[in-house]
């Protein structure tokens, strides 16, 4: 199925079919709003789920750079990757020395003074692009111990008192625009998309030990050359599809599904371009992946085997799609997303047609929305959070928030607390104490 499906910037979806939509949206958000709160950790680049979505309350829908800050601390060096939150501990990376030293940086939850900081050095000469800093991938933890990936530096892992438990070479990485996925945990094994350039791989490691699993070299990963524009920066999301748990991995030019015990192919679906940035969004009945640089988008049904991609991919936009490295989230029978230009898309899951697009302000973005507290969350390069209503029949902005510092990274939410890197600082913002 080929879409050609185009919309003027905030028109609304034909009136005949926005009242079900709107009425659906709001039952999702009422259905959200009546759960029982839990306290979760922000674990990982996307949250507990892989997903962008927080089960937590009480976050603010407002703020500024004076305005609902418990604290901001500053930090060596700039950077993209997201601070990952584990009870009373924040961590992020960091790199600094023109990019000689790869750091992690622990923070205390309550005030943001550092309790510890582990350097690894990277002494050869690493190439990526001014704007995407050494140490853009975000660290993971499980609750006993945080692992992070530093490019040709390794992947280290320490517990959270900082006592290094093992660090694994996995080579050297060379692409012109650097490294970029984040490492994600299951079971005993951390996996690791890594790449792009010169070498490509994926890899699972026993957590513990830091000892190889399994390694998978996919077709059409690795470049000739390091400035080829082919490569794959998205970080892998695990979901559960027919009772069982599969590893869903965007890379050039095919969508993969694999056994993340083993790293065996279940099934995979062509469709995708040579660059990919953002992780696949999953439901049980649609998985989403998007290709960069103007690459198609592709819907496929992930309940087949082998390669599926005549009989279970659902649809595909295949003409000039806007660039995009952030990241969207599935909100019920809908996806929205924010394109780099920044223009946001509302996408209806089932036949992949775009229900709204609205510019959100005048600046690029690489971040991923957010669903917390039934509202979208996504930032602007410029550190401006729009805050957005989750209504496939208009995009209705809550709130703009502006930090006033350069910003890539994705937020992170816990608690009640949102928390926001910059190039500069670390932010906690969360409501004044009642």
């Amino acid at each position: 199925m080929h879409l050609t499906v185009h919309r003027p910037y905030g028109l609304a979806h034909r009136a005949g079919r926005q009242g079900g939509r709107t009425a659906a949206c709001l039952t999702l958000v009422i259905l959200a709003a009546i759960q029982p709160a839990r306290a979760e950790d922000w674990p990982a680049w996307r949250g507990p789920r892989g997903n962008g979505h927080s089960a937590d309350s009480g976050f603010p829908l407002r703020w500024s750079a004076s305005e609902n800050v418990r604290w901001k601390k500053e930090l060596p060096g700039p950077g993209n990757s997201t601070p990952i939150v584990t009870g009373q501990r924040v961590f992020v990376t960091c790199a600094s020395d023109q990019g000689h030293r790869r750091s992690l940086i622990c923070l205390d939850r309550a005030t943001g003074q550092v309790l510890w900081e582990r350097h690894v050095p990277c002494e050869n000469p690493e190439p990526t692009h001014e704007s995407n800093p050494h140490c853009s991938s975000s660290p993971v933890t499980d609750g006993q111990r945080v692992v992070a990936w530093h490019g040709s530096a390794g992947i280290v892992a320490y517990d959270l008192d900082g006592t290094e438990l093992w660090r694994k070479d996995v080579g050297r990485f060379e692409h012109v625009w650097g490294t970029g996925s984040s490492p994600v945990l299951y079971q005993d094994a951390v996996i690791v998309n890594c790449g792009p350039g010169l070498q490509s791989f994926v890899v699972a490691l026993d957590k513990r030990t830091g000892d190889e699993l399994w390694r998978r070299t996919f077709p059409e990963m690795t470049s000739a050359r390091i400035d080829e524009y082919r490569g794959s920066w998205s970080t892998p999301v695990i979901d559960k599809v027919n009772e069982r748990d599969l590893l869903f991995l965007s890379l050039p030019l095919w969508l993969y599904a694999v056994d993340p015990l083993t790293g065996v192919d279940v099934w995979r679906s062509g469709g995708l371009g040579k660059l990919v940035y953002t992780s696949p969004l999953t439901s049980p009945e649609t998985v989403v992946a998007m290709s960069g640089y103007e690459g198609p988008v592709i819907a496929v049904d992930p309940r087949g085997a082998g390669d599926i991609t005549t009989s279970h991919r659902r649809w595909i936009h295949d003409q000039k799609n806007p660039q995009r490295v952030g990241s969207g989230v599935i909100v019920g029978p809908y996806m929205y997303v924010l394109n780099e230009p920044g223009i946001a898309w509302c996408v209806e899951l089932a036949t992949g047609e775009i229900l709204w697009k609205q510019r959100l302000g005048k600046v690029a973005s690489w971040n991923s929305v957010c669903l917390a507290e039934g509202r979208l969350y996504v930032a602007n390069q410029a550190g401006t959070t729009y805050v957005v209503k989750p209504d496939p029949s208009e995009c209705t902005v809550l709130a703009e928030n502006d930090l006033g510092e350069p910003m890539n990274a994705s937020l992170a939410f816990s608690e009640g607390q949102v928390f926001a890197r910059t190039f500069q600082h670390v932010y906690c913002i969360q409501n004044p104490a009642p």
